[in-house]
């Protein structure tokens, strides 16, 4: 590995002034609060804890709604859960298109914030903005008219199809609000105001987390709703968040706000986030649609297969939210710090971030592989469910430690606005090997459910080591946006 520059290294011996011998207290309620702190300028321990913090807490709270969703789904039944897991597949390739708007947007704000071109952050903000609302009519009209076409194309069951498609009608058919939060949440993210993002989505999942169990299973004059109550639920705590999101753009952070003057159309701005944002949408799509694919070999399977997957799936995103908040800090600190001409600080942040995450999902892995039915059987008292889940929770923890040293890694080509990289990775390890493999192994060798479980381990650890290996390289400090 890599060592961090000495140049950099020496920054953090700055003086008391710059704040790395403050009390850690007040630097936790700094990091919370937010801060107008130069990124670029300040000891790099201390912009690497400022970021990190809050976007930690905001995606934890991202996570814990996830595995609180799918716990009262779960009581449903299988086929409950189930109806989430296919719906989820659709949503995937909604994510993707969000995803890699919000990879794109976050390395443009954080270029031109560290250029110092505050103004121009703030339109390329409302840019953004104008994309996220314009890629979500079709998918919203999709899943308003053909709910249960798209649950039968992805082989549900005959109770997913009859009572599970008003789940995803909401879901796919709100999906302006999934954009909107993702998008608004990467220009904070970019110009450095991570601590809003944070609120935005406490607020969001909090929502979500009061009012799911209360529209599924009903209380006092509100009617259960059932599986419908866990879409309308998660609709409804999305729109306020975007509600908010959009109040303070408009009344301004500690590094961006957005001006009346500023909400028109800018061509050339438009079409850099455009171009900019086709990689990341492209790697996201590689890997979701390789993720539906496993899906629908899974439903072949059974709907035991389906629910034991996403069960598994939900922990997994669960435990790997703060490893994400922690990459993109890597993000914003590479974009930002190559704007300000300091490709070796931005190379340093991406090691440092490297090994906090290796050290957080290597414990994680150890979870995994001393209690993994144990983890399922909080969710489902389905033994065959437990069993499908706990499995692939164990073949995880014998690798999970790359994830974390692929996620900050790719986030810091995603920082550098060096999408295309990242997607070219993808479409060979994902789609020339992972899903091959899965059909191989599962149907062809009858392994069933097992055989999906090692196609991903395999791909995902050779795709995590490669793109490592491709980073240290870097070729990634060349790029402009």
């Amino acid at each position: 590995m890599n060592s961090e520059p000495q140049s950099v290294l020496d920054a953090e011996s700055d003086t008391p002034s710059t704040g790395e011998h403050r009390p850690l207290w007040s630097e936790l309620r700094e990091a919370i609060r937010g801060t107008g702190a130069d990124y670029t300028k300040i000891p790099l321990r201390r912009a690497v804890f400022l970021l990190a913090v809050p976007m930690v807490l905001e995606l934890v709270l991202e996570s814990t709604f996830a595995v609180v969703d799918i716990f009262f789904v779960a009581k449903l039944g299988p086929s409950a859960v189930a109806t989430v897991g296919l719906t989820e597949s659709y949503l995937f390739l909604l994510y993707a298109l969000a995803m890699g708007l919000a990879m794109a947007v976050t390395a443009v704000v954080a270029r031109r914030v560290g250029e110092g071109k505050r103004e121009e952050a703030a339109i390329t903000a409302v840019q953004a903005i104008f994309i996220a609302l314009l890629v979500s009519i079709p998918s919203a009209v999709a899943g308003i008219l053909f709910a249960p076409d798209l649950l039968r194309l992805m082989g549900g069951d005959a109770w997913t199809i009859e009572h599970g498609y008003r789940y995803t009608q909401w879901m796919l058919g709100g999906n302006a609000v999934i954009m909107l939060l993702f998008v608004i949440n990467a220009i904070y993210r970019g110009a450095g105001d991570a601590a809003i993002a944070m609120r935005v989505l406490w607020l969001s999942n909090g929502l979500n987390i009061l009012l799911c169990p209360l529209l599924i299973f009903g209380l006092g004059p509100v009617p259960a709703l059932g599986i419908e109550g866990a879409g309308l639920a998660t609709n409804i705590g999305r729109g306020v968040g975007v509600l908010f999101q959009l109040w303070v753009l408009f009344h301004g952070g500690k590094h961006i706000r957005v001006a009346a003057s500023q909400l028109s159309v800018h061509g050339a701005i438009l079409w850099n986030i455009v171009r900019t944002s086709l990689g990341g949408i492209g790697q996201m799509i590689v890997a979701m649609t390789s993720w539906i694919f496993l899906m629908r070999i899974l439903a072949s399977i059974g709907s035991e297969a389906v629910a034991g997957a996403t069960i598994a799936i939900r922990i997994m995103m669960f435990t790997l939210m703060p490893a994400w908040g922690m990459s993109n800090a890597a993000a914003t600190l590479v974009g930002q710090n190559l704007g300000a001409q300091q490709a070796e600080r931005a190379e340093a942040s991406v090691w440092r971030i490297g090994w906090y995450n290796m050290a957080f999902t290597l414990a994680i892995s150890v979870l995994f592989y001393l209690l993994p039915t144990q983890l399922i059987a909080i969710f489902t008292a389905d033994p065959q469910v437990i069993a499908i889940g706990g499995e692939w929770l164990k073949i995880l923890s014998y690798s999970y430690f790359i994830y974390g040293w692929w996620m900050v890694s790719v986030q810091a080509f995603n920082g550098a606005g060096d999408t295309m990289t990242p997607t070219r990775i993808n479409i060979v390890f994902f789609w020339l090997i992972q899903i091959p493999l899965a059909y191989w192994l599962a149907v062809h060798l009858d392994w069933r459910h097992t055989g999906v479980f090692w196609a991903v381990f395999f791909s995902e650890t050779s795709v995590g080591l490669f793109t490592l290996w491709l980073f240290s390289r870097g070729r990634w400090k060349t790029v402009h946006v």
